[in-house]
């Protein structure tokens, strides 16, 4: 037997909803295949299966809030006998309800007060405007309602005007605040800043656009991945996770993606294995992530394999961001907007399209020397982007 359980999606993350079920008992399901939804604080996630199997028994209910780690779905080998009392998450039916009492019968409409003395021009004009003759004071003889009584401008109340209190955080911004909050307490952060020229990126980015359609034409987003997971191989301290007081390095490069959601606040989704992907590739998973981060249809694996951030506020017009690492990773990479300062490019000084590069890193596994070379290895990959 086999099980899948409540994955931990952030370090922060405690507990997970399970939203809905994309499988039933015996169905078939290999590696990668989704079987049900997740909702945490930030997003709505696929389920993916990681192993081959027949699904034996799906243990929670759809709309059930569970912890970390807690069995999802069991699975079976294909040569293993059903279980004998198999959880199917879905509750046996009980006794039919008991019929709702009789609603009761429709309150009489309010008969006419006779004896309100008023006159026919009064009692048509209160129809008129719907006044209730009871609630007017009559002026006319013997206390009769006139119709200047019916006319007279009602006495309005002072608006008062009420204080709206503050709005409450999203749970989507409450996840952010406790990752960052435990990020800033726990982890010594040093930070480091280099100024690209992107002269020959760009060059070389819209010669090569020239000669394609515009739906496959790269952006220099891409280019700015590719040279950061390139960069990664020289500087390999940068790229893993801090576990239980000890640094694990990562044989793969995910790079973890900042992507802004639509209803506020943002999360890193992982495009996996970015080091090995052309620009072309890269440039396709980049615009799907996008696309299923914001209709949510993320899969865990992606949520969880991140070994390194990568942000970017050049499209909000930021010249830099000085970004916070996101636990347990040990490094974030961060992007500016393009754009032209004076460069000194050989006796001159010209125009020059230029990004500025950050990085935030933990200072328990690497240091600014480590850092620096780093910086310059992303900037040495950005001034051959043929070689990209």
């Amino acid at each position: 037997m086999s099980e899948i359980r409540m994955p931990s999606l952030g370090a922060d993350m405690e507990s997970g909803t399970l939203v809905e079920w994309k499988v039933k008992v015996g169905d078939h399901v290999a590696r990668g295949d989704v079987v049900g939804l997740v909702e945490t604080q930030k997003a709505t996630m696929e389920l993916e299966s990681f192993v081959d199997g027949i699904i034996d028994a799906l243990v929670v209910e759809p709309g059930t809030k569970v912890p970390v780690g807690t069995v999802l779905v069991r699975l079976r080998g294909a040569g293993q006998a059903p279980s004998v009392e198999p959880v199917t998450g879905v509750a046996a039916p009980g006794p039919a309800p008991a019929p709702p009492p009789p609603l009761p019968p429709p309150p009489l409409p309010p008969q006419p007060v006779s004896h309100i003395r008023s006159s026919p021009a009064a009692r048509k004009r209160a129809r008129e405007i719907g006044i209730e003759l009871a609630a007017l004071h009559g002026t006319g003889p013997h206390g009769a309602i006139v119709l200047r009584d019916v006319q007279a401008p009602p006495v309005v109340a002072p608006i008062v005007p009420v204080r709206k209190a503050p709005p409450t955080a999203s749970p989507v911004r409450e996840a952010i605040a406790a990752a960052m909050s435990r990020s800033k307490r726990e982890i010594p952060h040093y930070y480091l800043a280099h100024t690209i020229s992107l002269k020959h990126a760009l060059t070389w980015l819209a010669d090569t656009n020239a000669k394609r359609p515009i739906q496959e034409r790269i952006l220099p987003g891409a280019l700015l991945l590719r040279a950061t997971a390139l960069a990664l191989w020289e500087i390999p301290e940068l790229n893993g996770f801090w576990i239980d007081g000890a640094f694990r390095p990562s044989e793969e490069v995910h790079l973890g993606t900042a992507i802004a959601l639509r209803t506020g606040g943002l999360i890193a989704p992982a495009i996996l294995d970015a080091d090995e992907k052309s620009l072309d590739q890269l440039m396709k998973e980049l615009q799907d992530l996008v696309a299923r981060t914001r209709a949510g249809r993320l899969r865990a694996s992606e949520m969880t394999a991140a070994t390194i951030t990568v942000t970017s506020l050049g499209d909000r017009g930021c010249e830099a961001v000085w970004p916070v690492i996101n636990p347990p990773q040990v490094a974030i990479v961060g992007f500016g907007a393009i754009l032209e300062r004076p460069w000194v490019d050989g006796a001159a000084v010209v125009p020059h399209p230029t990004v500025v590069a950050t990085l935030a890193a933990d200072h328990r596994v690497s240091d600014g020397h480590r850092g620096g070379l780093f910086l310059s290895a992303l900037d040495r990959a950005l001034q051959e982007p043929h070689k990209l």
